[in-house]
């Protein structure tokens, strides 16, 4: 999967896999031959594959083997159609995502499906939001979209330049990880049409926008547990013919913690990353909700280290507002306000950019070791 002027390579095939005619594609990135090898290694492609698959798209972990989620087309199609339904009709898309992803993948899917020639931020090297503006003026309407992932809008904020372009589109559709309430709201007051998107490659991107299920999607919770169901699911996972989380036919059991009331989900959590602390259990998300409204505080992410009296110990990675350099006693005392004192971090670092991990999901993993080799250097 290209990026930059050549994107337009892949659209044929794109198209192909639609249309339910052609092979099933695996999208690999070219830039990264490591990523390349580990897809190729565990995906097996060339290899016999289910009838009815039209892509096989990886999910975002790094470690371990990776997971591909085999999307049939009908699947494709339906997101495709859905999303045109909430956002108001097709329309013209911009990418300015990487295109091995299923959200960017998603870009050039509606496009396809919208009958129209999507617009491409080259993104090789980095998101520069100050392209932005150009990359806009030059879509076509009635109706223009585009996606990102919550670390570009908080940079295309703080260009105005770029902040003025996406308050022109129709809709900006932010996932790929949690988008925080502080840039929820900032970005509305600043006149851009946010729509907070929720889903995984499993799901063919984003199935819930806004709390609401897409339609053709159903939600359920079991014990705490977010279950995604219908017309998106993939049909399982390549090479995983008996992994539990698609054990219930059409329904996809996420990682996620959530509620489900009067029509609307709302995420409480990863149910994998929580932290026991003190014989008692924190949900990171939440703690980086409460944090997320501290003025110091652009983006953050909370993580549990290893401790011998505690047994994990509750520790936050900050990439700070310009100019200021938060505390790690201030910050304790603004969770306090909200949350039990255990919830309050113990270990604090600050970075100028936090290390990501596919499409704008943070890189626990490496935060992780940063705080651990920190902590040793003390």
């Amino acid at each position: 999967m290209p990026t930059g002027s050549r994107v337009g390579d892949v659209l044929p095939h794109l198209r192909e896999a639609l249309e339910g005619n052609g092979p099933a594609w695996l999208p690999i990135p070219t830039s990264d031959r490591r990523e390349a090898q580990r897809l190729n290694d565990a995906l097996s492609p060339g290899e016999q594959i289910e009838d009815g698959v039209a892509l096989v798209v990886t999910t975002s972990g790094t470690t371990g083997v990776p997971k591909g989620a085999m999307l049939g087309a009908s699947a494709l199609l339906a997101s495709g159609a859905a999303t045109h339904e909430r956002l108001g009709g097709p329309g013209s898309w911009l990418l300015a995502l990487p295109t091995h992803h299923i959200a960017g993948i998603q870009v050039l899917l509606r496009s396809i499906q919208a009958g129209t020639e999507p617009t491409v931020l080259d993104v090789s090297g980095g998101f520069l939001p100050e392209a932005l503006a150009g990359a806009v003026s030059s879509m076509r309407g009635p109706r223009r979209y585009t996606a990102l992932v919550p670390t570009q809008l908080v940079k295309a904020l703080d260009t105005p330049i770029a902040s003025a372009a996406l308050a022109e589109l129709d809709a900006v559709l932010v996932g790929g990880a949690a988008t925080p309430l502080p840039l929820y709201e900032r970005a509305k007051a600043a006149g851009i049409n946010v729509v907070r998107t929720y889903g995984m490659s499993e799901t063919c991107g984003g199935c819930v926008y806004d709390g609401v299920p897409l339609a053709g999607t159903e939600v359920r919770i079991e014990d705490g547990r977010v279950l995604l169901g219908g017309a998106m699911i993939a049909v399982g996972y390549r090479k995983q013919p008996d992994h539990p989380a698609f054990a219930e036919p059409g329904w996809f059991r996420t990682e996620d913690a959530g509620t489900y009331d009067d029509g609307v989900l709302s995420i409480t959590g990863r149910l994998d990353a929580a932290i026991m602390t003190g014989g008692l259990l924190v949900i990171p998300q939440v703690v980086e909700a409460v944090l997320g409204t501290h003025p110091s505080i652009s983006e953050c992410v909370v993580l549990g280290l290893p401790d011998e009296r505690l047994g994990q110990r509750v520790a936050v990675v900050v990439v700070p507002v310009a100019g200021t350099t938060p505390t790690l006693e201030e910050l304790r005392e603004h969770v306090v306000r909200e949350l039990d004192s255990i919830a309050a971090p113990r270990e604090l670092a600050l970075l100028d950019e936090l290390p990501l991990l596919g499409p704008g999901k943070p890189n626990r993993a490496k935060l992780r070791a940063h705080l651990l080799a920190e902590s040793t250097h003390r």
